[in-house]
């Protein structure tokens, strides 16, 4: 059993969640993530590793409210246990030391990011990132990026907190003032970090994806996480989640996100009629 031992709310419907697992702690590096499962009849659900404390043997995760079993996780508290934590699973990314890195990230993508960011910062990294979100309620971990970044910008789409618009504008607006940057950092929805990608292609800046793809059981036993990555069926589970954003395919990393978007509809709106199977309240 892996224990709550603190939980934050960030925003509607996003968790922060500190949890006792010290075998993971010990051995969590930038880029890994866990496969969680909330009870004996649930699914397992991917999680990155936003943050982990050997010392205290906790990791930190960040669970936006989505459908069944993440909605599950968020009704927990502090003291509930979750029955499956398992990893640190993936392949961590390689932190090559650079002078200037642009981290671009959206919504609940700042999870993920965070991770390479502290690893960067370690190597002595100037750090620029830019945060975006619909409206500036949904900004999430605005303190701990800022704490590791050297520039933060924060875009909005309503214009409610910075600039109105698109991350990708303000990257553009950067890159044509003249700033330079040796790699790049986009995580976020998929679209997202397809339109970075072709920004930070035409100007020559390598680039480091966080996939988001499907995955039932975290190993590469079961297919589901595969995506093309440079020609080649790459396993998002076993050889990413991250890769370089210029060789994805993120057309075909879009169409299999919904596969399974019928059933997860279903299954969601069955939850909230209390069905039979239903077993959001179980920990």
């Amino acid at each position: 059993m892996f224990t709550i031992v603190e939980k934050e709310l960030l925003a509607p419907g996003i968790h922060k969640l500190q949890v006792q697992a010290p075998l993971v702690a010990a051995k969590a590096k930038a880029g890994n993530f866990v496969m969680v499962r909330v009870h004996a009849g649930g699914e397992r659900v991917p999680f990155t590793i936003a943050g982990h404390d050997p010392k205290r043997g906790t990791i930190t995760l960040v669970v936006q409210e989505a459908g069944k079993s993440t909605k599950a996780i968020g009704m927990l508290s502090v003291g509930d246990v979750l029955l499956d934590v398992v990893g640190p699973l993936g392949t961590a990314t390689p932190i090559e030391p650079v002078q200037r890195l642009v981290a671009v990230c959206g919504g609940i993508g700042v999870a993920p990011t965070l991770p390479l960011l502290r690893a960067f910062r370690d190597k002595g990294t100037q750090i620029l990132t830019i945060m975006g979100a619909r409206t500036r309620d949904l900004f999430i971990l605005r303190e701990e990026v800022e704490s590791v970044s050297h520039e933060v910008i924060y875009v909005t789409d309503d214009g409610s907190s910075g600039a109105k618009g698109l991350v990708t504008d303000a990257l553009t607006e950067l890159l044509e003032e003249g700033r330079k940057f040796d790699q790049a950092v986009a995580i976020g929805p998929a679209r997202m970090m397809q339109a970075t990608c072709k920004v930070t292609e035409y100007y020559g800046i390598p680039t480091i994806v966080s996939l988001n793809a499907i995955m039932v059981d975290g190993t590469g036993m079961c297919g589901a996480c595969r995506v093309t990555v440079g020609g080649e069926t790459k396993f998002t589970c076993v050889e990413g989640p991250d890769f370089d954003g210029h060789k994805v395919d993120f057309e075909e990393l879009i169409l299999r996100q919904a596969f399974y978007r019928e059933e997860e509809s279903r299954i969601t709106v069955e939850s909230q009629h209390g069905g039979e199977d239903c077993q959001c309240h179980s920990s």
